[in-house]
């Protein structure tokens, strides 16, 4: 089939690679010319494994294509995807869908013969309606059919997130749109992946309650860890004695310093927003924004805590600064908020991640970018874990003793454990434990 996807971020790219791969022909179109040229030249403009090879190998093979000008592309295609950003709006909170009207706009103009128009970006409840609307007032004469089908990728393993997902949703009342939908996705059933053919309304909020559910899970669990350090519990083993009731499940009952990303942030603060303005309170999610806003800012207190309550003059080396492992994304990271208030109350920070900081110097002043991790711990006077990438989890502690000033380690992430840590010398405290 013969696919034109609007949009070449991190949905857009992956979505549009993953496609390509399964045999189509994708043509990715994007207005920023600087971007298209690099992704023309090989160069890939987000930190994912394995997307850099797998774009290359479709490239060649000439089942993947770049381009600024979409009008061939649009209309030889069957599906045309919109996976354009919908950031937050400034000032209100709702999602901002000037991307995703104009990209209709775009279409509606060159679609020729039946057509499915998918959203992949994620949109408000009734979106799908207002592209339609739009698409219809621009070309009435057009056949088409609007097409909801939320992304579900995490951000470091999307690739396999796409090619065996847990379940495909595909939101439409259209019988040809769904067939089309079925023809795209048709190597999925090797795997046996549902695909759940719903409503289109009911498939846009899918997408922002799912994402909802685990920030819940997320912001729970980092509660229990506070509540564990002040019973003497430890939270991982909390966390493993409920995960392994089926009805609660494992997955996100992992403590540390809150979410961040391009998602769940974002998400979780749209979906509130839909909910006030049908006047259907969300009390959970609500509560669960305001703990995880104020829970990065408690990290930062929870390391001057650690050095006696006083950093001012002090070094402090943060290893990981992206909101996750596997990704260069420094959206909503929690990073942002520790370093913020650590050099407010006058500390001198030091920093390396392995892949995120040339995103990081655009949105932090005054932190030295470091090399390596020995580098950033060099005669720091404490050292805090913020991200779980996986070389921090077999540092040289015997090296790290002679770099540092005192040896004091600050785990965000619990991969190291106390018994260990204190056997080989350390200062330690990490998150949700006390034992």
């Amino acid at each position: 089939m013969r696919v034109a996807m609007i949009g070449t971020g991190y949905v857009g790219l992956v979505s549009g690679t993953c496609f390509a791969d399964f045999g189509h022909v994708v043509t990715c179109i994007d207005k920023d010319t600087s971007k298209i040229d690099a992704l023309n030249n090989g160069e890939i403009p987000i930190y994912e494994p394995g997307l850099q090879d797998l774009v290359a190998k479709n490239v060649s093979e000439e089942r993947l294509f770049f381009t600024t000008a979409p009008e061939e592309a649009i209309r030889q295609a069957d599906a045309v995807f919109i996976a354009v950003g919908t950031p937050t709006r400034r000032g209100d909170g709702h999602a901002d869908l000037t991307y995703v009207y104009a990209a209709a706009e775009e279409i509606a103009a060159l679609i020729e013969g039946f057509t499915v128009i998918v959203t992949k970006s994620t949109v408000p409840v009734g979106t799908g309606d207002e592209v339609e609307a739009i698409i219809r007032r621009t070309n009435p004469d057009a056949d088409f059919a609007v097409v909801s089908n939320p992304e579900f990728l995490r951000e470091g393993a999307a690739i396999n997130d796409f090619k065996r997902p847990d379940r495909v949703v595909v939101g439409t009342d259209s019988e040809q749109a769904v067939e089309v939908m079925r023809e795209l996705y048709r190597p999925l059933y090797l795997n046996e992946t549902p695909i759940i053919v719903t409503r289109r309304r009911t498939s846009e909020l899918i997408k922002y309650a799912a994402n909802a559910f685990l920030a819940v899970k997320i912001t729970f669990i980092n509660e229990i860890a506070d509540l564990c350090e002040k019973v003497g519990a430890n939270v991982q083993e909390v966390s493993r004695g409920i995960g392994l009731d089926n009805r609660i499940g494992s997955k996100f009952l992992h403590a540390g310093p809150g979410y961040g990303g391009s998602c769940f942030p974002k998400d979780t603060l749209a979906l509130s927003k839909i909910a006030a303005d049908v006047q259907s309170d969300l009390k959970v999610v609500d509560s669960v924004i305001e703990v995880n806003s104020a829970r990065k800012k408690k990290m930062a207190d929870k390391v001057i805590d650690f050095l006696g309550g006083d950093v001012n003059g002090k070094t402090i080396a943060l290893l990981g600064l992206a909101f996750k492992p596997n990704t260069d994304d420094m959206r909503e990271a929690p990073s942002l908020d520790i370093v913020a208030k650590l050099q407010e109350a006058g500390a001198n920070i030091r920093a390396f991640d392995p892949a995120s900081m040339e995103e990081a110097e655009k949105l932090m002043t005054g932190v030295l970018f470091c090399d390596g991790p020995y580098h950033a711990i060099e005669n720091a006077d404490a050292v805090v874990i913020v991200t779980e990438w996986d070389q921090f989890r077999a540092l040289d502690l015997e090296r790290m003793k002679t770099l540092l000033n005192a040896p004091k380690v600050v785990d965000l992430r619990n991969i190291y454990t106390s018994d260990y840590m204190g056997s080989r010398g350390f200062e330690y405290t990490s998150i949700g434990r006390s034992y």
